[in-house]
């Protein structure tokens, strides 16, 4: 995939290509990551890069729920768990999830005729505001590339506080760019 969203015929297929490239420079704060990598907290916070593209594919799992008209009730405890991999979670397992929840939210967007449609708001969560009752189908897509885009930050840093990998360069090596004099590929220490 390109370092930028290509041209966007409507609005429909602009919302899901934004949300498919932050997703995908997300995945790319793991590439040529140990097991041990993932799942290090080498900043003040406890945030890893395994926990963050596990807690977006959870995060966007409950949200088409919740379009879908199949609320799930917040479990504050699995909330926590949700921002770190278990002993025995591979990153294969967590970004083969995290491409079903992709396809799952396409063929949900697909679906719904009108971006506008309402979609309830929570109000048992006390993020949100007690004084709205639905939000629409776009609004969720803009908040689901919002919270990509805000966790894909956060795993970058992350990232290049592991190993020193950054954005471009790991995209370079991950799709196999030449080398230039301006732009080397992520390679191991």
């Amino acid at each position: 995939m390109p370092g930028q969203v290509g041209p966007v015929s409507n609005e429909r297929e602009g919302l899901l290509a934004y949300l498919a490239q932050m997703r995908y420079v997300l995945r790319l704060t793991a590439y040529g990551l140990t097991p041990a990598q993932l799942r290090a907290a080498p900043t003040a916070s406890p945030l890893t890069v395994g926990g963050l593209i596990k807690h977006c594919a959870s995060t966007e799992e409950n949200w088409i729920a919740v379009v879908r008209g199949e609320p799930r009730p917040v479990d504050y405890q699995a909330y926590e768990t949700n921002f770190s991999l278990t002993d025995t979670e591979t990153l294969d397992e967590v970004l083969a999830r995290y491409d079903a929840v992709a396809a799952h939210t396409e063929k949900t967007i697909a679906e719904i005729p009108d971006l506008g449609r309402d979609v309830p708001v929570d109000h048992s969560v006390p993020w949100n505001p007690k004084d709205v009752d639905n939000w629409s189908v776009r609004w969720v897509l803009l908040h689901l590339i919002q919270e990509t885009a805000r966790h894909a930050g956060h795993a970058d840093i992350i990232r290049e506080a592991v190993d020193g990998g950054t954005a471009y360069p790991l995209m370079a090596a991950a799709e196999n760019w030449p080398d230039s004099p301006w732009m080397r590929k992520w390679r191991p220490a």
